[in-house]
């Protein structure tokens, strides 16, 4: 397991790395500089702004600094937001963000999970479709489409909670819905389907001609194995829930780290850009290596697969 793991935390650098190094490519390809603005700046100001900021230095020097200066967690000022640093930035934001998709997380696998496996127990009815037709419509339902119809129900039709805003308990409940529904539905039916190949196996037939109670099969004998297909999912569900924050966090106005990197991008904020590219990474390379250590964990071959 050490050597498994140990090999996975490896290849997670590498991706970092690789993510850094394009990250820093395209943001100095971009046109345009976080100094460019409508009213013209004196040459040799510019200079000495561009001095202060290092951008006067050639391309290779400048990405081994940043990089230097990554590794030991400092990104630099903001070239935008006057006497703030990326880290300061990334350290107001940063717990909005991740209360923002823990709680759509739990919402996802609270409900997709128990749904699934109803789902799956209650074959071909009522109790199968029913979820699973909700589960489609769902996934049907982009988050961009479905915070709008949360904000209009609850906000505007029923007037029962607010839509924007960050300000308490009640503030998180549509937009970790927003978010965590949609995964949901994902779960529901990767959950499904797990639990229906684990009680189609032959260990599942013996059980239950040798008299085992239903509910020994489901929860002793198949839940461990019919919960890997959604375990699985989970990696791609937190980048998922990361990369969706930015419009969750544009339509109901929290103040997250997708609305700063969606401001960073637009005013050509470069330090903040690496320096949020790089937490979103590490965020999604630590998941998925969690989710591959629960994964052999669960089923000890798949450390010889991988």
């Amino acid at each position: 397991m050490l050597k498994f793991v140990l090999s996975r935390f490896l290849q997670g650098l590498l991706v970092l790395l690789a993510i850094y190094a394009l990250t820093f490519v395209l943001v100095a390809l971009t046109p345009g500089s976080p100094f460019s603005s409508e009213r013209a700046i004196r040459p040799e100001i510019l200079a000495q702004i561009e001095s202060f900021y290092g951008f006067d230095k050639p391309p290779l020097e400048r990405f081994w600094t940043s990089l230097t200066n990554a590794i030991q967690g400092e990104f630099g000022p903001s070239a935008v937001y006057a006497n703030r640093s990326v880290t300061d930035i990334i350290g107001e934001a940063f717990p909005v963000s991740i209360q923002l998709g823990a709680i759509s997380l739990l919402v996802a696998l609270g409900i997709g999970i128990p749904a699934g496996i109803l789902a799956a127990v209650k074959r071909n009815t009522w109790l199968d479709y029913l979820p699973m037709s909700a589960s489609m419509v769902g996934i049907c339902l982009p988050t961009f489409v479905l915070g709008p119809i949360l904000v209009l129900i609850f906000g505007i039709i029923l007037q029962t909670l607010p839509v924007s805003g960050w300000f308490g308990p009640e503030y998180m409940i549509l937009p970790a819905a927003t978010l965590g529904l949609f995964y949901a539905a994902y779960f529901a039916r990767l959950t499904r389907g797990g639990m229906l190949e684990m009680l189609n196996q032959d260990f599942v037939r013996t059980a239950r001609a040798k008299g085992v109670p239903e509910s020994t099969i489901i929860w002793k004998h198949c839940l461990k194995g019919g919960l890997i297909p959604a375990i699985t999912y989970l990696g791609p569900a937190t980048a998922g829930i990361i990369s969706g924050s930015f419009v969750v966090e544009t339509i109901f106005q929290i103040p997250g780290l997708g609305q700063w990197f969606v401001q960073a991008a637009l005013n050509r904020d470069d330090f903040l850009i690496l320096g949020l590219t790089v937490l979103f990474a590490s965020l999604i390379v630590v998941m998925n290596l969690l989710v591959d250590i629960i994964q052999v964990a669960l089923n000890p071959r798949l450390k010889y697969e991988k």
